[in-house]
């Protein structure tokens, strides 16, 4: 079942009662509630929000992924349930076995992925994208190459123009690009914890200060889903710099959006969990090959 997101940008006082999320609007006092057994992705986007600690616990165990907003509107921490699966230790185990051979051909599959999905953007829009097929071709075991940074340069300037840099602290559309991502990434982690799976342990990215690392990786392919959202978003609104509400409810709504698996379109939230739970049979022995949507 495809799950709710809520986005909170008023003063409310957040609590449980009855398996229910209410929300209690501080300044009218009128209240709403949200079954929990309905809510995937709950965004906390103002300051003056207040949140009981028993809903807090209710949400984690309900696998809830709560995304807290800093004062830029930029998402800035997650609140994710270690418990998500009931074989979870088994798949632990099986995760921190893979061998690097099973981890670097999954990362090749991974940025052949990414590309490809690049390319049909590009190609969706009548932009160049020959380019990019030569560079997944390319890939290799472990992207030792790096193909992907290689084809990143290419794709920013095709689809953004000659001028654009893609960085987090870069001028517009690079706001809008951080916060779809950053809705992705929390999605992607709590994919990857409802399939038993650690968020910390990735097959590509591996520092010591990122707790999301098998996150990080298995969102690269869905990238190009947030870029598609953006950029139609530029072409939609003369204002489409500023992170307003409407704004905001376009990039959350990228979860509701149908991506095709192998002639079946599924919603994008439930994608991702198809994804993961294919990377747990791929630890456990079972398959060889992650499922990733293609862009359609």
């Amino acid at each position: 079942m495809l799950k709710r997101t809520v986005c909170i940008e008023n003063p409310y006082y957040l609590k449980f009662k009855l398996n229910q999320l209410i929300l209690e609007n501080r300044e009218t006092g009128s209240t709403r509630s949200v079954p929990l057994e309905d809510l995937g992705f709950l965004m906390i986007d103002h300051p003056q929000v207040a949140v009981s600690q028993v809903l807090m616990r209710e949400l984690a165990r309900a696998g809830v992924a709560v995304v807290f907003c800093d004062e830029k509107h930029h998402p800035s921490a997650m609140l994710q349930s270690f418990d998500g699966n009931s074989i979870q230790t088994e798949r632990y185990r099986q995760q921190i076995a893979a061998s690097e051979p099973i981890k670097k051909n999954l990362w090749k599959q991974t940025v052949e992925a990414k590309i490809s999905n690049q390319a049909a953007l590009l190609a969706v829009h009548r932009k160049k994208s020959g380019y990019l097929l030569a560079f997944k071709k390319a890939v290799k075991s472990g992207d030792t190459s790096n193909q992907e940074a290689r084809a990143a340069q290419v794709y920013w300037k095709e689809l953004f123009g000659p001028g654009f840099r893609r960085s987090r602290e870069g001028l517009p559309p690079n706001n809008l690009l951080n916060y779809g991502y950053a809705v992705l990434r929390a999605a992607m982690a709590r994919a990857i914890v409802s399939s038993g799976l650690l968020p910390s342990f990735g097959i590509h990215h591996r520092s010591k200060y990122n707790a999301f690392c098998l996150a990080d990786d298995l969102m690269e392919p869905y990238r190009p889903f947030v870029d598609a959202a953006v950029y139609e978003w530029m072409h939609t609104r003369s204002d489409f710099h500023v992170m307003d509400t409407e704004t905001k409810s376009h990039l959350l709504n990228i979860l509701n959006h149908d991506v095709l698996f192998t002639r079946v379109k599924r919603p994008l939230g439930i994608g991702l969990s198809l994804t993961t739970a294919s990377l747990a049979g791929c630890f456990a022995g079972k398959c060889k090959k992650i499922r990733y949507p293609s862009f359609c």
